[in-house]
C-alpha cells in the first residue's frame, strides 16, 4: 500500500523571505511562482524540476511518487537568482 503524496507545501521566497502555504498540482510540476510578498517570479533552481522542489517545504507530488517522467528536469531550467 503506497502513501498518497502530500499536496500542500510552504513555499518561501529566497529574495524577501515571505512564506505561504500552497496547493501543489498532483500531475504536473509548477515552473513559475510569483511571490505575494515582493512580486518576484520564482523559477526552479538548476537540477530541480519545479519551484516547490526548489523553495517548498515538501517536494512536488511527481517527485514524491518517483515519477520517472517528472517534467523532463534537465530540459527547462531557468534560474535568474
Amino acid at each position: 500500500m503506497t502513501t498518497p503524496p502530500k499536496t500542500l507545501s510552504i513555499i518561501t521566497c529566497p529574495a524577501c523571505g515571505f512564506s505561504r502555504k500552497e496547493q501543489m498540482p498532483v500531475d504536473a510540476c509548477q515552473w513559475f511562482y510569483e511571490c505575494a510578498g515582493c512580486g518576484r517570479m520564482l523559477r526552479p533552481k538548476q537540477g530541480d524540476c519545479c519551484v516547490f522542489c526548489s523553495y517548498g517545504s515538501v517536494p512536488c507530488p511527481p517527485v514524491q511518487t518517483h515519477d520517472p517522467d517528472c517534467c523532463s528536469k534537465a530540459n527547462h531550467h531557468v534560474d535568474d537568482s
